[in-house]
């Protein structure tokens, strides 16, 4: 713990300058499933669904998506970049997935499509209860600190990478309420893996980080959304059914 310590009050000397500058830009993080690591997990799978799951994915074992983060010491806003465009040229979309965080007035805004809805999680930003380890390693650039924490509803274990120099309290996916913001993300020993590939520090546009004016979907609160969730694992377990086609992992 003393090392700990003292490797935070270093980083805080020695960024110090950073501190006083404006602490805003845009992260690219890179989002990588393997889904055979994810699948295995799920003993409960009925053969057809296996089957199912082999015919989507064949012999894909991996699936990269880009992600974007912008963010300020007030605020940040983690999605899909705008138009995403494949190999052959062609530009969609995707579903839902706007994850706003106002820390200034620790507040939670998520907007997902899940359980063929779209819902807009509306609550009080509460940190997971992080724990933090004595292991450092270089993400995109930056030295970062190691904290653990659990989803007790999906049964995941969450491992954290944070920038101690980069002082806001931010991170991609759900996550966040680090002294520092989350460069890596590892679900499950390497299930998932987020990661940071590039960072700007610049100026961000209000439009890129604030609510939009009007939103569209059902409003739910923290503790209803952790029950839906839990209530359609239980019941994908029951039907021996991947939980996963229907809701983000």
């Amino acid at each position: 713990m003393r090392t700990i310590r003292l490797w935070i009050f270093m980083v805080a000397i020695s960024s110090a300058p950073l501190f006083a500058q404006q602490l805003e830009g845009e992260i690219t993080y890179e989002r990588v499933y393997h889904w055979t690591k994810i699948y295995s997990r799920l003993s409960y799978l009925s053969n057809e669904e296996k089957d199912r799951i082999k015919q989507t994915w064949g012999n894909d074992d991996e699936y990269k998506q880009k992600m974007t983060l912008f963010f300020n010491e007030k605020q940040s806003y983690y999605s899909y970049p705008k138009v995403e465009e494949n190999e052959s040229g062609w530009s969609w979309t995707k579903s839902d997935y706007k994850i706003y965080r106002n820390f200034e007035k620790e507040k939670r805004t998520d907007i997902i499509d899940m359980l063929g809805k779209t819902y807009i999680v509306e609550d009080s930003l509460k940190a997971p209860s992080w724990k933090v380890m004595n292991k450092i390693k270089e993400v995109a650039g930056r030295m970062c600190m190691m904290a653990v924490t659990e989803d007790t509803v999906k049964g995941q274990k969450i491992t954290a990478w944070f920038a101690n120099d980069l002082a806001v309290s931010g991170g991609p996916e759900l996550y966040s309420g680090l002294p520092g913001m989350i460069l890596e993300l590892e679900i499950n020993d390497g299930e998932i893996v987020v990661s940071a590939t590039e960072i700007k520090m610049k100026p961000v546009a209000e439009e890129d980080i604030s609510l939009p004016k009007k939103m569209k979907g059902r409003k739910i609160d923290n503790k209803q959304y952790q029950e839906l969730i839990a209530g359609h694992i239980r019941d994908s377990i029951k039907a021996h059914r991947n939980p996963f086609w229907a809701m983000p992992y």
